[in-house]
């Protein structure tokens, strides 16, 4: 190691280092770096004596403040729940008619019911309730057995072809391979496919031979024009709204050997109230009626 020197230029010291003929500096720290330096020592060892710092075997030390995180935000849950009671029951006592109309309890209950629509319901209608093949878009006007906030209600609580719920809302479409031969199937899917212009270039006598046999079999549930019912959850085939595709072929896929969704019963596993919450929600989402 070099000989400490004294800098000709600075007076300073040098370390004693030397690299290619240059040497280091001895400069000291400024003072007010070590101020900041052994202040910051002093608040780490009162931060370890006040609040919660070393890990032991089962738990870790409490600090004399007796802070704890998990405490906090403890009391941060129960002041939202304590906040969120009254709203709680009044959506309890409510309808979801009085819901509407009440703003306050309307806003509450949408913000409630689109946290257990993502939890519950997403799986099958999607994040933003579009739905997919197969299961139903929320966010239109078409609603098999009413949109109405209470009709919609009563699908969420008791579900669609749940066995397992009394209440359950039932409807099933007969198939027509047992009824009607293939050309049979096939002329009365062009007359529906025609209700939406989707008949492409039938010629007349197919669609009116369908037409016929329409009547004859489809307009008892869908309505002589095709309208559908509610009562019998059947349906509009005017609208152009197709839970398993409007093509010829796959209508008349659809009249041969129908298929039917089911939907569980919600009333049982979220509560009365939640089921309140989650058709206010779908209502909200401006395709309910």
């Amino acid at each position: 190691m070099a000989e400490k020197q004294i800098d000709e230029v600075t007076g300073t010291a040098t370390t004693g280092h030397e690299w290619d003929g240059i040497r280091e500096l001895d400069t000291p720290m400024p003072r007010w770096w070590l101020w900041i330096y052994w202040g910051t020592v002093v608040w780490a060892l009162g931060y370890v004596i006040a609040y919660p710092a070393w890990p032991l075997i089962n738990t870790a030390t409490k600090g004399l403040l007796g802070y704890s995180t998990r405490a906090e935000a403890r009391a941060e849950l129960d002041a939202a729940e304590a906040s969120r009671a009254g709203y709680l029951a009044t959506v309890a006592e409510s309808s979801v008619d009085e819901i509407l109309a009440d703003d306050a309890l309307r806003n509450f209950a949408t913000a409630a019911g689109a946290a257990a629509f993502r939890v519950n319901c997403v799986q099958c209608h999607g994040t933003g309730a579009e739905g997919s093949a197969g299961y139903p878009n929320l966010n239109d006007d078409d609603w098999l057995w009413g949109g109405s906030a209470e009709d919609i209600r009563l699908t969420i609580a008791h579900g669609v072809r749940y066995e397992q719920d009394f209440d359950t809302r039932w409807s099933e479409m007969p198939a027509f391979g047992d009824v009607l031969d293939p050309g049979e199937i096939n002329r009365v899917a062009l007359h529906v496919a025609s209700l939406t212009g989707g008949a492409g270039d039938a010629g007349a006598d197919d669609l009116a031979a369908g037409a016929e046999i329409y009547l004859d079999n489809c307009a008892a549930c869908h309505g002589d024009e095709g309208e559908g019912s509610h009562d019998l959850g059947a349906p509009n085939l005017r609208d152009a709204i197709w839970l398993y595709g409007s093509s010829v072929p796959e209508i008349a896929r659809q009249v041969r050997n129908p298929r039917h969704g089911v939907m569980p019963a919600w009333q049982d596993r979220l509560g009365e109230t939640v089921v309140k919450e989650l058709a206010v929600y779908i209502h909200s989402l401006g395709g309910g009626e």
